[in-house]
Order: structure tokens, then sequence, then C-alpha cells
């Protein structure tokens, strides 16, 4: 593993696999959702669009045949604090690679009619959100974990900001955030670290060094109670505390007890939930980290007339776990699956690109594969039972969609356990 901060202030980070016969390739700009002030919420994913539908030099489909011609894989995704484009392709081509990606995030066309089409494609997008419950009910835990904090909105933003966003305003997004202060390439595979830094060591070198945006923590108290009522034939329901950042060390005791609660099937919830009492198919648990904020979260999805059941059966488990804890041996079991599963990972190109991009946006580091591996194992029933009262110690949010109201919900189902 490399790092290198070019001389434009562009830090590029490198892991080389000289078993592989491939390269990942990504840029990774630290500005996503949380950033956008709200008459341009959804700035950041409409880039996410706007960026491989061409260059001054290029056009969409000059791009697209130009990645599949050589057997490349080209994709983007944005998130509440970082956007990234990436490439998979033959090692042989990553100069290609470099230089496609270079010119896409520096230089990008924004055409108007562009622009227009993506709009469409956008508001498409979020009306499938709309139409799929069990991803809804997610976007309704955050706004009740998060009131009045961008953490707790949509990052495709909203039909009115993106009906309402012209050509310009994603433009001057763009200009102001898209600088070598807030940008990381990353890369991994069949590569030379000094080959990736010289290529790029003219890029970005002509403008503003730019800055990374402020944030702010939420301070406004959860919500209790989010519903959405849908004629589903299914209840979505979504339980969730709120976190600290993923900078606290606690973060590897979190994602112990994440595991051991919900992460797997031998977790609590799963053999609790749905091995022994049949009342989900789908019953999990996640962890989300942010910069200064977090959440812990339950998902579970039942029939309508299975609710409160289901509800106090969570509740059940969780005060269990409040009030005792996990066993050793439970403990054992979910740091052993998430060494392993973080090691199976190292194994892709692709999951190693991510690992370091990740690392450097977030907290400008990447934990060594032997560090982490360490942290994980020096993870103890007291760094768990801690991180338990930290969290679950916190009052509960509640999000539920489905064919009810808020008057299904009795105040007992909202105290939590």
């Amino acid at each position: 593993m490399n790092l290198t901060t070019l001389a434009s202030g562009v830090r590029v980070i490198t892991e080389r696999m000289p078993e592989a016969r491939s390269v990942t390739v990504g840029f990774w700009v630290g500005v996503g959702g949380r950033d956008e002030p709200g008459q341009l919420a959804g700035a950041s994913h409409f880039l996410e669009h706007l960026l491989f539908k061409g260059s001054a030099r290029r056009e969409a489909r000059g791009i697209a045949e130009a990645v599949e011609a050589v057997g490349g894989e080209m994709n983007a995704f944005t998130s509440r604090e970082h956007t990234a484009f990436y490439l998979r392709l033959p090692a042989a081509h990553l100069d290609f690679g470099l230089s496609l990606l270079a010119e896409v995030v520096a230089e990008p066309a924004l055409r108007a009619d562009e622009v227009d089409a993506e709009r469409e494609v956008i508001l498409e997008e979020l009306l499938g959100t709309e139409d799929a419950p069990d991803e809804l009910v997610h976007q309704a835990l955050d706004e009740a974990l998060f009131p009045q904090h961008p953490l707790g909105r949509e990052v495709l933003g909203t039909e009115a900001t993106i009906e309402a966003m012209t050509r310009d305003d994603i433009a001057g997004f763009h200009a102001g955030w898209y600088l070598p202060a807030n940008l990381v390439v990353a890369a991994a595979g069949c590569l030379e670290h000094v080959d990736v830094a010289a290529r790029l060591e003219d890029f970005l070198t002509d403008g503003p060094a730019g800055a990374p945006p402020e944030r702010i923590v939420p301070s406004v108290a959860p919500s209790a109670l989010s519903v959405l009522m849908r004629p589903t034939e299914q209840a979505h329901l979504a339980m969730g505390w709120r976190a600290f950042g993923y900078e606290d060390p606690d973060r590897y005791a979190l994602a112990v007890a994440n595991q051991a609660l919900g992460g797997g099937m031998a977790s609590r919830l799963f053999q609790e939930v749905r091995e022994n009492r049949g009342l989900a198919y789908n019953v999990y648990s996640y962890v989300s980290l942010n910069d200064g904020a977090g959440e812990l979260a339950v998902y579970a999805g039942t029939a309508p007339t299975k609710v409160k059941e289901l509800l106090a059966v969570v509740d059940d488990e969780v005060g269990k776990v409040k009030a005792g804890g996990f066993t050793e041996r439970e403990i054992e079991v979910a740091r052993g699956y998430l060494e392993g599963s973080f090691l199976l990972g190292l194994e892709d190109s692709g999951a190693r690109m991510v690992r370091l991009g990740r690392g450097i946006v977030d907290r400008g580091a990447v934990v060594s594969v032997q560090g982490h591996v360490e942290r994980l194992r020096a993870v103890d029933p007291t760094d768990v039972a801690r991180v338990v009262e930290r969290v679950l110690g916190g009052p509960r949010a509640l999000a539920a969609v489905g064919p009810f109201d808020e008057a299904t919900f009795s105040v007992d189902s909202l105290a939590g356990p």
C-alpha cells in the first residue's frame, strides 16, 4: 500500500496485487448528499449521472464503446459523504482508465440536453424508490433519527429539487467541490504505484486547491415514530439508535455487537425472529457510520397482523442484550465472521480499491490488513458491553411502511426495550 500527495493536492493511494490480471481504479470525491444546501438536494447524485455522459472531447456513446472495447466495467455511486467513479479493466489498459476518469471528473461537458434527459431518469429513480417499501422504510428511519439534518435526507434529492435544478446549478456545484482537496484516486491490482502517480502528475494543477466541506453534528433529538401508509401486502419495519462517527475507536466493538445482534444467520434476531418463531423472512441489523454521527438499525418485514408481535420479540431481544450482553461464544462467532469476510474480500481488486478510497476520504488513512484483524481480535465482552450501553442505551426511533397509520402503534411500542 502506497500513498502520494501530488503537487495539486490530489491524494493517490494504490495497492499492488501481482497475481491479478486486472486493475480497479476509482476517483473519489469527498462530497455527498450531506454537503448540499437544501435547494440543491440531490446535486451530487445528479453529477454522478452526468459525468459519464461525456466531456468536451467525448460523448456518452464514445465513452461506453471505449470501455467495452477493452472488456472494462464502468460505474459510480453517491453516498451521504462521498461520490465515487470507478473502472475495472485488464491491467494492460490502466493508462486508458486513468486518462478517461481524469477527463470526465475534471472536464464534464454537462450539456443542457443531457442534463434534461438525466433529470427524467432521476425522477424515475425516485418513483422507483416509492415502489420499493423495503427501501423506503430505511429512508423514513433516517429522517426520524436525524430530523432537520442533511443525514436524514434522501441522497437522490426530492422531486421538487431535481425538477428545479438548472445546468448552471450543477456546474457551480462541480466547480466548487470537485477540487484537489476533496479528490482521492485509489487503485488496486496489477500495477506500480509510481506509474499511477506519474500518469496523474498534471491532474488539476492549474486551478484552486479547494477545501473539504464543513460538517455539523446532528443536535435535534430523534423522532420516536415515522409511519408511511402504503397498500402493501407486507409490513416493513425499521428501528434505529444513533451511534458515533467512523472516527471513534469503538467502531470495531460496534461491528461485533451488530454481527451478534442481527448481522448473520447465527445472530440473536435471525434465530429468534425467523428460525424459532417464523415471524419474518428477512430480519437483520446493520451499522452506518458517518463523520461525527452514525446509526445501528434493525429491519424486518412481516405480515401486517404480526407487527405488534414482531416488535415485542425484537424489543425483548434488544432488552436482553442491554441487560446481559452477549455470550463469549456469540462474540467469538461474530469476530470470526467479520475477520473471515474481510480477508475473503481482499481477493477482489474492486473491494481493495473501495477500502483504500473510503479510508482516505473518510479518515485520511487506511488501517493495514494486519492492524484491522488485530483490532477485531482485540474486541472482548467488556468492549461490546460498553458499546451496547453507548448506543442501545439511547432513544430508539421506529419507522414503518405498510397498510396502517400511527394509531397502530401503542405508547408501549414507542418506548422501546
